[in-house]
């Protein structure tokens, strides 16, 4: 059968939060079968437990925030895709703070931390969520519509449309599809950096955002160019991060999902919308297992291979 994935060892790293700017330690221990992703909030004088559910995202200004009052943690996209992206079905993470430390701006130190504990395979069966009819949400209309959809589809795909109107980002392309049955999650998205603009910043601050950001862990911008001496990672790195966080967002519906995403200019808000109404059209979906690897889906043959 095609089994659910743990770590095989706790692995620990620090780092700071992009919009709390607070130092945090960061550790992910293995967790049983059927367990899902579960974060631990061990600073507070009792340990809150906060599931990584689409229906616990209780902000989405500038990240997905799960929980709310002290049992929340913030900013926790770029993990979840890290762990969609390497088929991690169960994990216990342990904060010692509100949010998820911000890395490199990208999945990929997450990745190399994964990749360290290493990956055990579980004797039971991974669970699918399987997209049997379409599911879009939409804000807005015209040129300022935003929206993204759900499609039935034989594995995973994703393609996005951005239209930020700046001279660096529309130098680059505002398109990008992934097929993750003949591309690689580690070496086309895990890399993609977070992005932002210097004359946002002081609003952003104001709102309690932004304040761990800084050219070490995200792309940024003045009216014109990019500031970031070493460039872009690559070529379409804008529209990539924009997948990046959409992988993530949507592993918050629980399992790996069987479907395609398309979106046009959606975001963390979109995102969760999009998979709530999702999980609440029951005849929208079907969960499946797979007898063994080599049956399902080739978009789940690449990263998911190693154990």
């Amino acid at each position: 059968m095609f089994r659910q994935r743990t770590l095989k060892n706790l692995v620990k790293t620090t780092g700071v939060g992009l919009h709390s700017g607070r130092r945090v330690e960061l550790t992910l221990r293995p967790a049983a079968p059927d367990t899902g992703i579960v974060f631990h909030r061990i600073d507070l004088p009792e340990v809150v437990d906060i599931p990584a559910q689409a229906a616990m995202v209780r902000d989405t200004r500038m990240a997905s925030v799960l929980g709310e009052g002290a049992g929340r943690v913030s900013t926790v996209e770029h993990l979840m895709s890290a762990l969609a992206g390497l088929g991690i079905d169960n994990l216990h993470i342990d904060l010692t703070a509100e949010e998820v430390p911000i890395m490199d701006g990208s999945a990929a130190t997450f990745i190399y931390l994964l990749r360290s504990a290493g990956i055990e395979e579980q004797n039971v069966p991974k669970k699918f969520l399987r997209v049997l009819k379409t599911v879009e949400v939409r804000e807005g209309e015209g040129d300022q519509a935003k929206w993204a959809r759900l499609e039935p589809y034989d594995g995973f795909a994703l393609a996005f449309s951005i239209d930020f109107r700046h001279p660096a980002i529309n130098s680059t392309s505002n398109f990008a599809e992934i097929d993750f049955s003949t591309q690689s999650y580690v070496k086309e998205i895990a890399r993609a950096r977070t992005f932002g603009f210097v004359n946002e910043v002081e609003a952003l601050r104001s709102m309690g955002l932004a304040r761990g950001g800084s050219l070490d862990n995200a792309i940024v911008m003045d009216e014109y160019r990019v500031l970031n001496s070493d460039g872009l990672r690559y070529d379409d790195e804008f529209v990539k991060h924009k997948i990046l966080d959409a992988v993530g967002d949507l592993y918050l519906i629980g399992k790996p999902l069987v479907a395609r995403y398309v979106a046009c200019k959606s975001g963390h808000a979109i995102n969760n919308q999009l998979a709530l109404s999702l999980l609440a059209q029951k005849d929208a979906w079907e969960i499946v297992t797979y007898a063994s690897q080599a049956e399902a889906p080739a978009a789940f043959q690449q990263e998911w291979k190693f154990a």
